[in-house]
Formats: structure tokens, C-alpha cells, sequence
């Protein structure tokens, strides 16, 4: 009896194609916004893992407090001697300053404001794992190329900074200097970061004799075996008493790689929560449509209902009926939705990998897409269930007297 219930319950959905195929609709568009806003936080996630573990759980910054990025703000930088006074901390492997400055790039006739950063050759190595970036193209600094640079991935491209790519061994204009392209870091994945421009200590101190030793942040590896958090915390007692500076009255901040990961996931999580929600919004109206497509077809089944119950139907089988044929449309609903939802995440992660937005890819793992077809087949079962109950609580006199 059951296989010819859900018969008669897939009959009567084919019967009435356009109202069944308008609520599957509804739960579509519902269903789709949510795995593909879900899919891109899955996809953010998995990028900033992948970053933590290139980039080791090893990693510290020191950064100092001031407004905007660091070293745009010169009233609050990080010294030399803080370097060499972190350097000789017990736990800590090594530590190297970095520049970080706006900077004007002129290519040909085109201007653009970019950030240079400047770091010591001998420490490359350690700039590289910190930010898990490596040169693609051209070589890595060696002793005394003050008056060379490399550049972001995207100085490689046409259109992207410049109208036309800059080639290995070009002389770019910086600040008014001229500087020697020797190679080009591979792409981040964000506009910004594969806009910089690195050069040597020497190479940004030429472009700005007063920043000689004072530094945007301080880079920090921490020795084999020593925990990243416990060493912040050390350094931060310890500096800030070789300062002078009173407990929380400190001018800088110690962040590990992992805190500095955490805070931009716990952003992202948040986002997309708040995106999330309102597309649920959507879910809970094609909820209520589906009800109303389930009373409908009550109504227009009611003596149907009264033949079925006088033939031996118990009030369970047409509960059944019905909440099957609403889990159908949900399931159906659900299915198409995930479809479209990848076919709009895949579009949207082409699209923002062409505007330079490479770190901004979807993910589809195999629980997201069986978990939103479950939850849209548990919609649709659910919306079903009071119209089911009307449906099963018709007495058959009634139902078979019902014009």
C-alpha cells in the first residue's frame, strides 16, 4: 500500500505541474542564495587555513598602536632597538623590522599610490614563510641591491596596475627614483597585497632618509618547540619594561600569526552569518507558500480524502500522502537549488579571481550540498504537516458530501 501511496502522491504533483513547479521555485531561490553565500565561507575558511600552515604556527608580529596601516602613521613606529632587544629574548629564533610605506609607482605617462615595503635581504626567507609568498619570476635580493625591487603579481598583467605589464629588468620610476624590476612575487590573491612593492632597507631609506631604523612591525619566529601565544606574552612584559611603559599603556601590540588568522575568520564567519540569514528569509516564505499550495490541494482533494478513508485509508496513510508530496517538492526544490547555487558560486569566484580577487574562491564540500538538500526536504515535510493534519482529520460523510 505504500508504494501505491507515493504513486498517487507523485501523480497528483505531475497532475498540477505549474503550482508544484512555482513552490519548487520558491524553495530554489531560497536554497540556492544559501549555498552559495555558504559555499564562499567554506572556501575563505579553507584559504586561511591553508595560510596558517604555510606560514607555521611560529610566527609573531609586533606592531606599533597608531591609526591606519602600519608605518602610515609616524607619530607610532617600532625601532631598531626594539628589534635588537626582542632579537635576544629567550624563546625567540629571530627577528627582522619592516618598512611599509605609500609610495608613488610611475610607469611611462601612469601614476599610481601603491605601498612599498622594505626588508633586510639576509631575512627574505623569513618575509617569504610570514606572508607565504615566493618570487615566481626574476630572483630574491642578495647584499647591496639598494637600487632594485620586486614587484606584486599583478605588475605582470595588462590593465591590472598599469595599462601595459612591466617586464623583468624594466626601470620602474618610485618616488621619483628609478629602480630595477629583478623579479615578481607569485599572486596573493587580493588586489592590494599583489599591488606592493618590495625593495631593500637601503632601496626604501633612499626614497626616505628619515625612516632610517623605524619600522611599520617587527617579524618574529619563534624557537622550535616554544608556543607562539606563551612567547607574545613574554615579549610584551619584557618590551614594555625596557620602554618604560606602564601595563595596557603600551605603544605597540603583540599579535601571533594565529590570532591575526582568527580575528579575519571570525569577521568573515560573521558576514556571511548575517548574509545567511537573510537569505533564509526566502526559505521561510517558500515554506509558507508551500503550506498554502498543501491546503489548496486538501480543498481540492477533499473528496478524494472521503473515498480513500471509506475504502479502509487511515487517518496515518493520508497524513502520509500529503507530507510526502510536500517533502517532494522540498527535495525537488532542494536538488535545483544546489545546482543554480554552484553555478552562481562558480560564476562569482570566476568573476572575483578576474578582478584580482584570487583568495576569494567557493568550496563544495559533499556535507554542504547533502546538508541543504536535507534542510529543504525538511522544509517542505514540515510546511506539509498541518495541511496533512486537516487532510486526515476529515471525517468520510463529510469529505464525500463536499462540493
Amino acid at each position: 500500500m505504500k508504494a501505491e501511496y507515493l504513486r498517487y502522491g507523485l501523480e497528483n504533483l505531475l497532475h498540477r505541474r505549474l503550482r508544484s513547479g512555482l513552490t519548487v521555485l520558491s524553495i530554489l531561490i531560497g536554497i540556492a542564495a544559501i549555498f552559495a553565500l555558504v559555499s564562499f565561507g567554506f572556501g575563505i575558511q579553507n584559504y586561511v587555513n591553508t595560510v596558517g600552515q604555510e606560514a607555521g604556527v611560529d610566527k609573531l608580529f609586533i606592531q606599533a598602536r597608531g591609526i591606519g596601516a602600519p608605518g602610515t602613521d609616524e607619530n607610532f613606529q617600532v625601532t631598531q632597538d626594539d628589534v635588537e632587544f626582542v632579537g635576544k629574548i629567550n624563546g625567540v629564533a629571530e627577528a627582522t623590522g619592516m618598512y611599509i610605506k605609500p609610495v608613488e609607482a610611475r610607469n611611462g605617462r601612469e601614476t599610481k599610490f601603491v605601498f612599498g615595503a622594505g626588508y633586510d635581504a639576509s631575512k627574505a626567507k623569513l618575509v617569504e614563510e610570514t606572508f607565504t609568498v615566493k618570487v615566481e619570476k626574476g630572483r630574491q635580493f642578495r647584499s647591496g641591491d639598494s637600487g632594485k625591487a620586486i614587484l606584486g603579481h599583478n605588475y605582470q598583467v595588462a590593465d591590472k596596475i598599469f595599462k601595459n605589464p612591466v617586464a623583468l629588468g624594466e626601470k620602474l620610476e618610485i618616488n621619483g627614483q628609478k629602480f630595477e624590476v629583478i623579479g615578481f612575487y607569485e599572486e596573493v590573491g587580493n588586489p592590494s597585497d599583489d599591488a606592493n612593492i618590495y625593495m631593500t632597507y637601503g632601496g626604501m631609506e633612499s626614497l626616505f632618509p628619515g625612516i632610517k631604523d623605524t619600522y611599520g612591525y617587527i617579524l618574529v619566529r619563534a624557537e622550535a618547540g616554544v608556543k607562539a601565544g606563551d612567547l607574545a606574552e613574554t615579549i610584551q612584559e619584557r618590551l614594555r619594561k625596557h620602554k618604560g611603559q606602564e601595563k595596557g599603556e603600551e605603544d605597540f601590540f603583540v599579535q601571533t600569526f594565529e590570532d591575526a588568522l582568527a580575528t579575519f575568520t571570525n569577521i568573515i564567519t560573521i558576514l556571511n552569518g548575517v548574509l545567511a540569514l537573510i537569505a533564509l528569509i526566502s526559505v521561510v516564505v517558500a515554506s509558507v507558500n508551500t503550506m498554502n499550495t498543501m491546503y489548496t490541494a486538501v480543498i481540492e482533494r477533499t473528496k478524494e480524502i472521503g473515498i480513500m478513508k471509506a475504502i479502509g485509508a487511515r487517518n496515518s496513510d493520508i497524513l502520509f500522502i500529503f507530507i510526502f508530496e510536500a517533502g517532494m517538492i522540498g527535495l525537488v526544490g532542494g536538488v535545483l537549488g544546489v545546482g543554480l547555487g554552484y553555478l552562481i558560486a562558480s560564476a562569482g569566484g570566476a568573476a572575483a579571481a578576474a578582478f584580482g580577487f584570487g583568495a576569494l574562491q567557493p568550496a563544495f564540500p559533499p556535507f554542504l550540498i547533502a546538508g541543504c538538500i536535507a534542510f529543504a526536504s525538511l522544509v517542505g515535510a514540515l510546511s506539509g504537516v498541518l495541511p496533512a493534519r486537516q487532510a486526515a482529520q476529515l471525517k468520510p460523510v463529510d469529505a464525500l458530501r463536499y462540493e
